[in-house]
């Protein structure tokens, strides 16, 4: 078994959302499944999708709805972090976007990291939203300027930044993702997937555990 993964900084917080996440989690899966037979049905992850790590076709495969300002994916961002380099090379690591209504900056958020996506640099500004969350987070108003801000200073080209933002297409990808997710049964965030089945958490560290059972087999 490999070492668990210790966040003790942000245990207490993970505790309280996942209480939160728990009871969600309990009344969506009340919902029918999709039938894969049908055209078009729901996947967990899509060609498109963004992958963050490629553990090849033996990998298990991760894939979690998340909310750039959600708190609770603020929490788990270290965990995963954590995970993502102990189980490097025995997983497939895959972000889908799930921004939440109750969050004004969520959609920005998600549209600067797919205008970034753009030019291949996602994950640069993945990590760019997590760490300054506490910044932009909560506001009454959206921050499209904040999240320019952090586009320029990645080094993205601005005028293809702009352009992306501006596309309704880019929007069109995001509530994409949003779509795939409510009809798999997601209702909050983060909500995690191994290998297609949705993962539970009742505990903080019930993500890791999943991840390890199904990479152990």
């Amino acid at each position: 078994m490999k070492t668990s993964v210790k966040a003790t900084l942000i245990a207490i917080a993970v505790a309280v959302v996942l209480l939160i996440v728990g009871i969600v989690y309990a009344i969506t899966q009340r919902a029918p499944a999709s039938d894969p037979s049908e055209g078009g049905a729901p996947q967990a992850v899509r060609a498109d999708s963004h992958v963050l790590d490629e553990g090849g076709a033996d990998a298990v495969t991760v894939v979690e709805f998340l909310d750039f300002e959600c708190e609770a994916c603020g929490a788990f961002y270290p965990i995963v972090e954590d995970l993502r380099t102990t189980y490097a090379g025995e997983i497939t690591y895959v972000v889908r976007y799930f921004p939440l209504p109750g969050h004004v900056n969520s959609t920005q958020a998600a549209l600067a990291a797919e205008a970034a996506a753009q030019q291949d640099r996602f994950e640069e500004m993945y990590h760019r939203l997590f760490e300054t969350q506490a910044q932009w987070g909560e506001n009454t108003e959206e921050t499209p300027a904040v999240f320019r801000g952090f586009a320029e200073e990645l080094g993205l080209d601005m005028a293809a930044y702009d352009a992306a933002i501006a596309d309704p297409a880019t929007r069109e990808r995001v509530e994409s993702d949003k779509s795939d997710g409510e009809t798999l049964g997601v209702s909050s965030t983060p909500s995690f997937f191994i290998d297609g089945e949705p993962v539970l958490l009742q505990e903080w560290d019930d993500l890791e555990q999943a991840i390890e059972k199904a990479v152990n087999g």
